[in-house]
Formats: structure tokens, C-alpha cells, sequence
């Protein structure tokens, strides 16, 4: 199966001019933890509300102010939708994300994310193997 089978088709996204405040109402919007940044239908980074937690909220500044390009991941990892799911799971695990932005002709397409994997009989099991990686703690100790 191909990620262009399972993707979301219709993602919003945010340009890196907007504030954090557009990105978060975007996430809120749409019930979404992360919203692409797309420079003329190019991905350049992927925002996270976690990013916005750990970058603006917790640092006192102010979401009105802040620009997504100043907390942004930038050059995000992206997957294409001609990409085996396999292929996209073990990229997730591997990379600790969740959720992959979609390319093609260096434009940005779609998303796929752990629950879409998930959702598919067939392919389940891969959503399971990429979640046990990404929930692996970075430090063994902790």
C-alpha cells in the first residue's frame, strides 16, 4: 500500500510570516496538534503544540507577536505519496514524529500521521512498531 492511498489530502498550513496566535487558532480549528509551514505551497517547517508550549508559552512571550518561523521545526522530514506505508512507519519510528508531511514535485500534498496507519487492518501493526520507537525515551535513563 502507498502512502498516497491513506494520506490526508486537504491539510491546512500556515506561511512562516503568521503568528504562533494563527498557528494555535489553525490547530484548534481543525483538532490538530501541528500545522505545516509552507512557503508557496513548499514546506519549510512544521509547528507543533508542544513547540508552542515549550517556545512561547513557557519563555512569557507574547502568541500575538511571535512569528511561526521563529518555532518552527525547520526542514521538516517529508515522505512522498508513492512511498510504501512500511517504508513511512519506519521513517516515523526511526525520526521519533508522528505525523509525515507529504511531497511531490516539491510541493507540499499531504499528511500522514500514526493514526492513519492505524486505522488500516492490513497495516496496523506498522503504526504499533513505529509507536514503540517514538515512545522510547531519548536518554535510557530517564
Amino acid at each position: 500500500m502507498k502512502i498516497g492511498d491513506i494520506m490526508t489530502k486537504s491539510v491546512v498550513c500556515v506561511k512562516p510570516e503568521d503568528t504562533v496566535k494563527t498557528a494555535a487558532c489553525s490547530m484548534k480549528e481543525h483538532d490538530i496538534g501541528s500545522v505545516p509551514v509552507c512557503d508557496e505551497n513548499k514546506i519549510i517547517g512544521i509547528v507543533t503544540d508542544r513547540d508552542i508550549v515549550l517556545r512561547v508559552i513557557s519563555e512569557e512571550k507574547d502568541c500575538n507577536c511571535v512569528k511561526v518561523r521563529d518555532v518552527m521545526t525547520s526542514n521538516p522530514v517529508v515522505g512522498s505519496p508513492n512511498m510504501k506505508v512500511e517504508e513511512a512507519a519506519r521513517i516515523m519510528g526511526e525520526r521519533q514524529i508522528r505525523r509525515l508531511p507529504i511531497e511531490e514535485n516539491n510541493k507540499f500534498v499531504g499528511m500522514v500521521s500514526l493514526g492513519d496507519i492505524a486505522v488500516e487492518p492490513s497495516i496496523s501493526h506498522k503504526a504499533n512498531d513505529a509507536l514503540c520507537e517514538i515512545s522510547e525515551p531519548c536518554c535510557p535513563e530517564v
